[in-house]
């Protein structure tokens, strides 16, 4: 089993900041893909960004250039720096890791979740 915790969210105002993290114990795989994913009320999942074992990234168009992925692999922890935060960045973040151990099967486990609140 694995296991996901979250932390870093919180009320902040607009053009703000936070960095949010995660950190995955358990029976981890690697290499692995870690992301954080984000619900905001009446609207469904939605990636922001992720990140390979290797660094590879990728990012949802409406946060580029103001949101940086990185990972610390030692630490199986997922970091997510968030810039020029505006009120539509509201929404409960969760953290992701998944992995294909066997292919085609992917392993996926989520994080509890972490609000994120941009308001003046």
């Amino acid at each position: 089993q694995v296991q996901l915790v979250e932390s870093g969210g919180g009320l902040v105002q607009p053009g703000g900041s936070l960095r949010l993290s995660c950190a995955a114990s358990g029976s981890i795989f690697s290499p692995n893909v870690m992301g954080w994913y984000r619900q905001a009320p009446g609207n469904q999942r939605e990636l922001v960004a992720t990140i390979t074992s290797a660094g590879s990234t990728n990012y949802a168009d409406s946060v580029k250039g103001r949101f940086t992925i990185s990972r610390d692999n030692a630490k199986n922890t997922v970091y997510l720096l968030m810039n020029s935060l505006k009120p539509e960045d509201t929404a409960v973040y969760y953290c992701n890791i998944k992995w294909t151990a066997i292919v085609p099967i992917w392993t996926s486990y989520w994080g509890q979740g972490t609000q994120v609140t941009v308001s003046s």
